[in-house]
């Protein structure tokens, strides 16, 4: 268990009566085990355009035989009433604005969402085995808008200076992260911090950093697959987040640009620390094994730190790995996973195009 209920209490206290009933609307310090599917009533109740902040600390471990585990980044999510659209936090600290009115919701998630309003894809009974815990502190701000939750936080890190969640949570307020222009996060699997837009030699890109984290960045890109489509881009991996072959599930940590098809399969090419190129193989996460294949382009660190211009024969690698080829290709993604081994990633990744007969489309 973390000590995040005496720290916050020890933060809280600190404030003076007058002081909390002027901030506070209200708080609540929970323990949310792993083995509890999915969803916790909170005591928060909220009106629209009310801003809640979480601070939450602990661990989901998913297998300690396989070392699998993470913290509430990915496990803690939230949302408002039974119906409401789930979110959740870019690190272990989060403040949401109340779209709607409502008690709040929290849950520990494990497996995949079926839909943005919380259902599960996966069975309930899989909780059965995971271990740990996430303990959050909500701190519930009396007046509406999140200047009111900047205020109150600063607040509470000048009688608090010892508390990292709370520096965390002014910082991230203060520089938020936004997705490049164009590009989402995949839905279920939640925001980062991982993507953010970059200028490096005149041209625009994206830069990727991250640590013990994953996320998926998508960027719609409706194009005809035809013979002889041909997929560009230009990379510049600095540090590859995994130390030994990605193939199994855990160790599959890597930096990758996958193409999402109409049929909902996605082909991942990507740079591979000791795996040879032009190996392929079903990912090995079994919600995705049916759904993503992955192809190693490059091997080892030679080349780690120098710009590298890719060009694939987007058609020929489809009939080579499924047998023939889709019809349409659907959307570009960049994928960045470092949850397993808990590494680090550091990469830049511009000019992705799509070309074939002469039509062209640049995505990045």
């Amino acid at each position: 268990m973390s000590d995040l209920r005496e720290r916050c209490e020890a933060m809280l206290s600190r404030l003076s009566a007058g002081e909390r009933k002027d901030l506070l609307a209200g708080t609540e310090i929970l323990h949310l085990p792993g083995h509890v599917p999915p969803w916790t009533r909170t005591g928060v109740r909220v009106m629209k355009g009310d801003c809640v902040t979480w601070l939450a600390a602990g661990r989901i471990v998913i297998s300690p035989e396989l070392d699998l585990s993470g913290g509430p980044r990915f496990h803690l999510w939230g949302r408002i009433g039974a119906r409401g659209t789930i979110m959740n936090g870019p690190g272990e600290t989060f403040t949401l604005t109340a779209r709607d009115e409502g008690p709040l919701d929290l849950a520990i998630y494990h497996g995949e969402w079926a839909t943005p309003e919380g259902d599960l894809a996966t069975p309930q009974e899989a909780y059965a085995s995971v271990k740990g815990a996430i303990d959050v502190c909500l701190l519930h701000w009396r007046r509406p808008g999140l200047d009111a939750a900047r205020a109150g936080l600063g607040r509470l890190a000048e009688l608090a200076r010892d508390e990292p969640l709370l520096a965390a949570e002014l910082e991230r307020l203060e520089s938020p992260a936004r997705d490049p222009a164009g590009w989402r996060h995949l839905w279920f699997l939640g925001q980062s911090r991982i993507f953010e837009s970059a200028r490096t030699n005149g041209r625009d890109a994206i830069r990727i950093s991250m640590h013990d984290d994953l996320a998926i960045l998508q960027k719609p890109a409706p194009f005809e697959l035809v013979p002889g489509t041909t997929l560009t881009w230009a990379w510049k991996i600095d540090s590859l987040p995994a130390q030994i072959a990605e193939d199994t599930l855990p160790t599959h940590d890597y930096i990758s640009l996958a193409v999402e098809f109409e049929n909902g399969r996605d082909l991942s090419y990507f740079w591979s620390c000791a795996l040879p190129v032009g190996h392929a193989f079903a990912c090995p996460i079994p919600t995705w094994t049916a759904r993503e294949t992955h192809l190693v382009i490059r091997s080892g660190r030679k080349d780690l730190g120098r710009w590298m211009r890719e060009s694939r024969d987007l058609y020929a690698d489809c009939v080579r790995i499924y047998g023939s080829a889709p019809t349409r290709i659907a959307a570009i993604w960049l994928i960045a996973v470092s949850s397993f081994r808990r590494g680090r990633g550091d990469a830049l990744v511009a000019d992705i195009a799509l070309e074939a007969g002469g039509k062209g489309l640049v995505v990045l």
